[in-house]
Parts: C-alpha cells; structure tokens; sequence
C-alpha cells in the first residue's frame, strides 16, 4: 500500500499535524496504540506550529496542568536523542519581571505557587536581573523571578521529532489528506472520511489547532476556539546577545523576549487584539501568515524599546503575525466530546502549545487508552463549556477579552466583562435594583455580595483584602445570627428518571441512595480509582424520579459522567431542568420563622427534619422546599417555578423584616462554608482525592455490601492507610489573605499546599484548606502533632491545623 494511501481502519485518527497532535500519535504509540494515523491537511506543522515563538514556560495556578508542562521539559531534553532528529531544545531558564508593588506580590505568590507544586523558582533584585539579561533597562523593576527549567525551542523541529518518534512505533502521517466528514453510527464517531478515502477508527481525535472549531462542528461538537492574530518581530544580531540568554516576559510592558541567531524574537499581547478569518479560513492556508500590521504592533514595539533600547538600532528582520487558537478563559481543551462518545479533542493552546503539547499529549493519549483522564484535569477539561459557546460571535468577545488578559494583573476574584449578561435569574433586576455586584458562571449573573445605600457595587481588586471585604462579613454576620436570602438559581439541576433509577444511582453514587421519597442525600460520584468525580445533592421524589442539584460551573461535566457511567441496559434518562426552577436559599436561625409565617405545612424540626423535602405553597406557588445547607446554619433551599420566583421573593423578604433579613452573595457562602468545612468539586475534591484523603468517609456506604463505583479502591485505602489527608489552617494574624496555593510546611518540610483560602469573619481569622502529605503515611497524629507553617508570597506565617469543623462541629445548629 503507497504511503500515502489511508487504510481502512486504525484504533485512533489524529486531525492535526502541528505540535499536539504528533505528540498525541508519539504517546498513544508509546503507551501500545501503533495502529495509528494521523491526517494532516497540507504538512506537517504548516498551520500554526510553523510560526510560533517557540516559548517553554512551566508555571500554571493548577498543580497538575503545572506538571503537564514540567514533563513537556523532561520530554524535550530527551527526544533529541530518543529520535536522532534534531529539536532546538535549550533549557536556558526564563525571567519574569515586576515593575510595580502589586504586579511584585504577584510574582512573589507565583513563587511560592512554583514551590508548592515543586517547580524551581527564585527571586532577584533588579540588579541580579540585570547580570542575567544585561541588555535590558532596569529602572522601573521592582524585582523579577528566575525559573531555571524553562527555555526555548524550534517548534517545527520538536514537531517533527515526535512525528519520527510515532513513525518508528508504526504510526502512519498521511499529509495531504484533508478530512471531509466525521463518520457517525449509532451515536459514536467511528472514522472520518477524507479527500482521500474512508478511514473507520474506534476515535477520532480533533487536534485541528485554528481549523477545530470547524472539524468539531463536522461532528455537531462545541469546540470553542477563535483564530487570532499574533505578531512578534525578529530582530538581525545585536551586540551582546548570545545564546544561552534566558527568555525574558514583562507581562507589565506587555511584551516577551527571546535570543534566536544572535538577535530577538519580541512579541507580546495587546489589549485590543484582532480575531481573524471571521468568515471562515480561507481555503489554501498552508505555511502562510498574515500580512503583518506594523500600526498595530507599534504599541508592543513602543514597550519592548523602552524595556531593551538597543532594538532602536537593531534591524528588522521580519515581522510574524500569524493565527493563533484561543479559547473563551485562556486554557486549551482536552477531552472526549460530551455530546459525541469517541470523539476526542486537543486543541485551543493559547499561544502556549509549544510549552504545553508534550504534557497534554500525554495526558490526551492516556484518556483515550484508558477511558479516563489519569489525573484532575478539569481546568482544560472540554466540559467545562457549555452548548452557549457554539454561537462564535459571543465565544470570540469572550476569547479576545482573554486574550488581552493574557499579561495583565491576574488578580484575586477577577470577573470579567464580556459577553455579559446572558442568563439571568428571575429575581435579577431586584437584586441589581438593591445594590448586587454581580460575577458570572458558565453565562449566569451571580450575585457576588451586595453594596450597601451609597456604595458603588463594583470589584476593585488588590491583592489585600479588597473593597468588598467589610460588606461581605455583613452577610455572613446576619446569615450567622439572623436570616439571609441567596440567589442560587445558576445551580444545574436535573431529573433522573426510570423503572431502573434506583439501581443506576446505587451503583454510581458513593452513599446510600435507596432511601424513600422525601429524603435529600448528599453524596459523592467516584472513578475506578476512588477519585472524586461528581459532588453533588440527590433528592428521591418517587420510586421512579431522581431531582440531583450540582454546581453551576458543573453542568455539562456532571452530565456527562452520570450518562456515561449508568450501566448498560438500564431504563434510566437524564434531563436538564436547570432553566425551569430558580433556587432561592433561605438560610439562618430565624429562617423557620421566616418560612413559618408564609409556607402552609408545619415546619418543626419533627415535622420537617434536616436531609428532607417537602412541597409547600407560599403565595399561591408551588414549591420545593429541601432542607440542606451548604453555609452551616438552619436553612432550606426553595426551588421555585421561575414563573413565580419573584413572588415567593418578595414575600420571603417582607416576611423577614422583622428578623433583620438581608440579601448575601456568593462570596459571603464561600467564607461560610470555609469555617464550616464543606468541601468545593474542583478545589479541595477532585479525581485525584478519594472520600477518606478528603475527611469525607462518613459519607460512604462500606458498611454494606452493595456494590459501586470506586468500592475497591477505598476499600484498598482503608486496609493500606493514607498518603494525604485533608486539613483545615488557621492563621491568627488577621492581615494575612490566603486565596490558595499556599504552601505547607510541617516541621520545616514543605508536605503540601493550599486548595482553598479565604477569611472567616465568625471565627476571625483567615481560613485555608489543604493535602498534609507523606508517602510513607498520614494518619489523625502525624497531622495534629506537627509544627505548622505557610508560606504566602515568601513569607513564613505560623498556622495551626484541625482536622474539625471550626464552627458547629456537632452540626446542632444545622440540625436544630
């Protein structure tokens, strides 16, 4: 068969022949998949790879995405040699400056970010800066970080290493050979059909880069990506510029440097940047660029100047402006289509797929081998947009405001501002009209706290406690002692129903389902590993019916895990209810009172008990109502008809008047729950934390035989013992804000970081929640005995540790 020829079947088609998707075909061949093959539509590495910077940084705010991209590192040091194709590898380290006090606290948090997650990072004053990089100007430094590991590399070249490497394991790269349709059976991509022929595979793999969108769409796939442009200059030698030069970012001027033949490479990004080919890309667009807009990079080349002025008489080789993939928050996406099984993406690199296709090709070739990501990837995760991103003209405002963040100050509780507002609680305009300050989530308006008559309601960000702070810890204050009302309508909401649904939930939730109508059951989904997967809320309406409530953010990842996880053969289906019922929280000691004097059904404690729901009526609409909590007071939820919301609103507040009722906002829940203990999906539980790591073992059903998912594996951790286990820090000095990533250290050793932080305004002091970690073994003495200390922004502070809720412990007040 001639080499270009496809064949009629292969276990994996890769779309894509940049850098992604010759790293995914090189570790699905490493991990055993040689009946691979990879189309490319023109080249190898003609669409974007050709004309990246080349850039290799390894610092993210995720742990395990940080990783990904320390292996990209390890990768590249040894391909060169694995493959005998050269790969331009240079580890020459990379500098980051700050030229002003907050943009220094947060290089100095990033530092010990890069300390947490075990990636080398060190501080410099301007002057050691300097001697690194002495061609540059060091007036305006405040300090800079040195990240010895990172560096450079010819994009094109590292591509085609991995391509031989997947050739020599048997892989096959078919160029020339666009991909014309995706072949679908039975609800399953089964192959795609190219301009050359059929190809049935059991996967297909979008690794498009600026063309996924338009392959997802072949397959009625979300893949929000929007091609942008991207301009660096290339400079001719300049004096003084040798090889071995660290790259250089001054996110503060905007801009990036790197040494390439004895000149620079200098780019940056704008903050009015330009998407490109919105009409489609043209037809033909093969080692191309773009005519390159010298007025527009003139606001970058202006920066760079005054950063390095000997580029004033440098000469201009050539100015790049190539496309590039964004995506709507500034991360790529990896993962199995939600909408279409075998179906699988890689694309959306932001720039930074250079750094990053080592590691995410691994992590992408070990999803699809096994079914399953392999570690916590949810913040790339695919699922983690929703069928809103399909409509690209709102997916590119969002991706170019991403874009223009890509240097600015990431600060702590950042909303941003584009493609807003899109949904909207029906209680909305009331809120806004009494003082809201709203964030967004997956498209909802949230309330994030609520300004007081005369305050302007609006973020205004530091990286100390910023201006909202005192208005919040009124919430909680009268959330604590009184009564609040929280807007919760954004929660995903769903019906589980079937002859069979008892069983299916059973077998994929980790507490006792089989409980009779009326209960409310909060419970954790787990992987064959034990991992978390799924944290969320499973009400009984009937023999027959499942309600489950989950996180706004987790819609279209909960979905789909229970869709796929409900065992063959079951009468069991899933629908989405989240837009037909708001949720308004009524929580607080005085909410029985409050719901006492408008509901029409006894709501004592033994006619109506915690972990149960009823329905009542207030003001003629039927509701919902369900006693559970997730700020750690008396309170119930009240799922409401979105029809009558507003009504069951306004006679909740005028029924609360005289208990002091007030509306609260998501940011007084967050510092709520942190001195409850409750636990948040994506930060202190993920995949990789099972329910006894987590404090959470209470919750599980071992004491039964009954089968479910991830049984085996904490049956096997209990029998073995713990290597982490969850902790709550306190710190007593009141000026300290934690937000995260805080490392932990215990007697002097670095044993973890922190997966939440916050303040909590009951118990006074900041709050954060972390893995005390050991290999050889945690257990309730080794975390209770130590001396503990975090690290915040470089600073040692002295914390204690408990293994208890700070406030209620015996949960009387939830219960009463």
């Amino acid at each position: 068969m001639p080499a270009s020829t496809p064949p009629s079947h292969a276990r994996a088609v890769i779309i894509g022949g940049g850098i992604v998707g010759c790293s995914v075909a090189y570790h699905l061949a490493k991990l055993g998949w040689s009946d691979v093959v990879l189309v490319e539509r023109a080249q190898l590495t003609s669409g974007s790879t050709f004309h990246a910077a080349g850039l290799v940084g390894q610092l993210r705010s995720s742990a395990n995405i940080t990783q990904l991209l320390q292996y990209s590192v390890e990768l590249y040091d040894i391909l060169e040699a694995e493959t005998e194709q050269a790969t331009g590898w240079r580890q020459c380290g990379g500098l980051r400056l700050a030229c002003n006090e907050e943009r220094w606290t947060e290089v100095r948090r990033q530092a010990t970010t890069a300390r947490s997650f075990g990636l080398e990072m060190h501080l410099l004053s301007p002057a050691e800066a300097k001697k690194m990089w002495p061609l540059m100007q060091v007036d305006d430094l405040v300090g800079a970080a040195f990240l010895p590991t990172d560096g450079q590399v010819s994009p094109s070249d590292i591509s085609q290493a991995m391509a031989k490497g997947a050739r020599m394991r048997g892989v096959r790269c078919l160029e020339d050979c666009p991909v014309e349709a995706i072949l679908i059976e039975r609800g399953r991509a089964v192959g795609v059909r190219t301009a050359q022929g059929e190809i049935r595979s059991d996967v297909v793999v979008n690794c498009a880069g600026v063309w996924a969108r338009q392959i997802g769409a072949m397959a009625g796939v979300c893949v929000p990506v929007t091609p942008m442009q991207h301009q660096f200059m290339i400079t001719e030698p300049i004096e003084g510029v040798a090889a071995g030069l660290p790259t250089l970012r001054d996110p503060d001027r905007l801009v990036y440097f790197k040494e390439e033949v004895g000149g620079l490479v200098a780019g940056g990004y704008e903050l009015n940047p330009k998407p490109w080919a919105q009409s489609g890309i043209p037809n033909g667009w093969t080692f191309k660029l773009i005519e390159p807009d010298w007025e527009h990079f003139e606001q970058l080349a202006a920066q760079a100047l005054e950063r390095v002025p000997a580029l004033e008489t440098a000469g201009v080789r050539q100015l790049i402006n190539g496309p590039e993939a964004f995506t709507p928050d500034g991360s790529f996406l990896l993962g199995e289509a939600p909408e279409l099984p075998g179906f699988f993406v890689g694309a959306g690199f932001n720039a930074y797929g250079i750094a990053a296709a080592g590691g995410a090709g691994r992590a992408l070739a070990e999803w699809i081998v096994e079914g399953v990501p392999q570690m916590d990837l949810w913040p790339v995760d695919i699922r983690r947009f929703s069928q809103h991103h399909r409509d690209a003209v709102w997916s590119r405002g969002l991706t170019i405001e991403a874009y223009a963040h890509h240097y600015t100050m990431s600060w702590p509780h950042e909303e941003h501002e584009a493609g807003r507002p899109l949904r909207r609680s029906p209680l909305y305009q009331r809120l806004r009209d009494g003082g809201a300050c709203f964030g967004t989530k997956l498209g909802w308006e949230r309330p994030n706290w609520f300004a007081p008559q005369g305050v302007e309601p609006v973020d205004e960000y530091t990286y100390g406690y910023q201006n909202w702070f005192a208005h919040v810890g009124e919430e909680h204050r009268a959330t604590r002692e009184s009564v609040a009302l929280f807007d919760e309508t954004s929660f995903a909401k769903f019906m589980l129903l079937g002859k069979d649904v008892e069983a299916a939930l059973s077998w994929i939730c980790s507490a006792e389902i089989r409980k009779p109508p009326g209960a409310c059951i909060y419970t954790q989904m787990l992987n064959a590993r034990g991992g978390i997967e799924c944290d969320l809320t499973v009400t009984r309406l009937a023999p027959d019916a499942f309600y489950l409530i989950t996180g706004t953010g987790y819609s279209v990842h909960d979905a789909d895990w229970i869709v796929r996880n409900i065992p063959d053969g079951m009468d069991v289906r899933l629908v989405d209810v989240t837009s037909q019922r708001a949720v308004i929280g009524l929580m607080g000691p005085r909410s029985r009172d409050v719901l006492a004097a408008v509901a029409d059904v006894d709501m004592s404690n033994e006619a109506f008990p915690y972990l149960t729901w009823q329905t009542l009526r207030i003001a003629g609409a039927e509701v919902w109502a369900m006693r559970v909590t997730f700020v750690g007071e008396l309170g119930w939820e009240l799922h409401v008809p979105a029809e009558t919301a507003l009504t069951v609103y306004d006679v909740l507040r005028a029924a609360g008047e005289a208990h002091g009722i007030r509306d609260a906002g998501y940011r007084a829940i967050e510092s709520l729950r942190l001195e409850k203990g409750y636990r948040v999906w994506s930060r202190d539980i993920t995949p990789d934390n099972t329910p006894l790591e987590a404090g959470l073992g209470w919750n599980v059903k071992l004491r039964t035989e009954e089968p479910f998912s991830g049984r085996d594996a904490v049956l096997a951790q209990k029998r073995d013992g713990l290597r982490k286990r969850l902790a709550c820090f306190t710190v007593d000095d009141r000026e300290t804000v934690l937000l995260g990533r805080e490392t932990i250290y215990r007697d002097g050793e670095r044993v973890g970081w922190l997966t939440s932080g916050g303040y909590g305004y009951t118990v006074g002091k900041p709050i954060g929640y972390g893995y005390v970690r050991r290999d050889s073994g945690v257990d309730r003495d080794f975390v209770l005995s130590g001396r503990y200390e975090l690290e915040v922004a470089g600073d040692m502070v002295p914390c204690a540790v408990h293994l208890r809720p700070l406030y209620d412990p015996s949960n009387e007040r939830v219960r009463g």
